[in-house]
């Protein structure tokens, strides 16, 4: 009875034993599925993908990546971000596995199945680990928050808009982006 009882934490090696394309994340030891976006979850991330992907191959700083693409934390947190960036200089790696290590930036779009994990779990992983910048993208409300990495004080809301306006990346200068390019056709 005491084994029934008792949660099971897994680790990166469980995880990586998972067949590929396994809707999980490990989020602090824990295996939490992740259904398949809705519609309007893909358009706001393919309007952000080609933006913040032009600005990054452009300026050649580095690579931008997109779902499912898995992000090595440490070992309880391996995570699938809906947008990374991996700037040249920075401390994530791309290997076979995927990003090993934190990216230069995050970004996470909320939807009704992972937003508690994104603003709660993964925020707090994400300011421990390292991550410069964290996006938070919420299709509903149809605002964008930046927070960037301070080491001292954390993660502090560094840009942020609703409705209107544009945010803007301290990680990459040169990204800019207005919220109706973002949310444009998303009804």
């Amino acid at each position: 009875m005491k084994a029934l009882l008792e949660k099971k934490k897994y680790t990166a090696q469980d995880y990586e034993k998972l067949p590929e394309g396994s809707p999980y994340q490990l989020i602090e030891g824990e295996l939490i599925m992740s259904p398949a976006p809705a519609p309007e979850h893909q358009e706001v991330s393919i309007n952000l993908s080609y933006r913040l992907y032009n600005v990054v191959k452009k300026t050649g700083k580095g690579k931008v990546l997109y779902a499912p693409i898995d992000v090595h934390l440490d070992e309880e947190n391996v995570y699938q971000p809906d947008i990374v960036v991996i700037l040249k200089d920075g401390k994530a790696k791309l290997t076979e596995r995927g990003v090993e290590g934190p990216p230069d930036m995050v970004i996470e779009i909320l939807s009704p199945s992972t937003a508690y994990y994104d603003l709660t779990e993964k925020k707090e992983v994400y300011e421990r680990v390292g991550v410069k910048e964290y996006w938070i993208v919420d299709p509903k409300r149809k605002a964008i928050e930046v927070y960037n990495n301070n080491t001292e004080k954390g993660f502090e809301l560094y840009s942020k808009a609703k409705g209107s306006g544009k945010v803007k990346s301290l990680v990459i200068p040169e990204f800019e982006v207005d919220l109706k390019e973002v949310f444009e056709e998303v009804d």
